[in-house]
C-alpha cells in the first residue's frame, strides 16, 4: 500500500471513530462514513467491504493507541504499584468520559455479532489485560509492594470492577467518588499491612 493509500485509510479509520463514537454502531452506515470523510462511495469500498469491517480496524487502533499512551507514561524505575495505579488512572478517565470512548459502539456491535468464542475481540482484550496485572500484581508481590494469594483472582476481580463501572457510566452515569472508590478498594486489597 502507498504512503497517499496509508494516509487516506487513516483517515478514514479516525473520522468512523467519530461516527462510531456520535451513532454507537448499530446506527452507522457506509454513507454515514462516505458523508463524514467527504468521499465517494467507490473510494471508501476500495478500502473497506463494510461497517463491520470498519468497525473492527477502529478497535485494533483504539488497542493499539491505548497501548503507546500506557507504555509511553511508564517510567524505567517505575514499580509495580505505580504501573498499577496508571492503568487504574487511565481506566478512570476512560470511565468519567474524559476521553471519547466507544464503550456502548463496542457492546452493540459484539451483542449484535455472534464470534466464536476463540475469536471474539472483547474476550482477548479482557483476557490479556487480566494477564497482564496478573503479571503486574506477582511481581507486586515479589517486592513486597502487594499481598495476594491468588494474583489471577485478584487480577479477574479487578477486570470485573472495570467493566462493570463501564455499564454504569454508560448506563446510570458515574461520578469521580464512586470510581475513587473503586480504585482505593482495588488498592487496598492489595497493599501490604504494616
Amino acid at each position: 500500500m502507498s504512503e497517499k493509500s496509508a494516509q487516506k485509510r487513516m483517515y478514514i479509520l479516525e473520522t468512523a471513530r467519530k461516527v462510531f463514537m456520535e451513532k454507537g454502531f448499530k446506527n452507522v452506515t457506509m454513507k454515514d462514513i462516505v458523508e463524514a470523510c467527504d468521499i465517494s462511495r467507490g473510494g471508501l469500498y476500495l478500502y473497506f467491504a463494510g461497517t463491520e469491517e470498519i468497525f473492527m480496524e477502529v478497535l485494533k487502533l483504539e488497542t493499539e493507541e491505548t497501548d503507546d499512551v500506557f507504555s509511553g507514561s511508564i517510567g524505567e524505575d517505575a514499580v509495580p504499584s505505580d504501573i498499577l495505579a496508571l492503568f487504574l488512572k487511565e481506566q478512570k478517565k476512560e470511565l468519567l468520559g474524559k476521553r471519547n470512548n466507544l464503550t456502548i459502539a463496542v457492546y452493540e456491535f459484539f451483542f449484535a455479532n455472534k464470534f466464536p468464542k476463540k475469536d471474539h475481540l472483547l474476550k482477548q482484550q479482557f483476557d490479556t489485560a487480566v494477564k497482564i496485572i496478573e503479571k503486574l500484581i506477582e511481581a507486586g508481590v515479589d517486592a513486597g509492594e502487594f499481598y495476594c494469594e491468588d494474583p489471577l483472582g485478584a487480577a479477574r476481580n479487578i477486570m470485573y470492577v472495570l467493566e462493570g463501572l463501564k455499564v454504569v457510566s454508560q448506563t446510570r452515569g458515574i461520578t469521580e467518588d464512586v470510581v475513587d472508590r473503586e480504585v482505593m478498594y482495588i488498592m487496598q486489597g492489595l497493599v501490604m499491612e504494616e
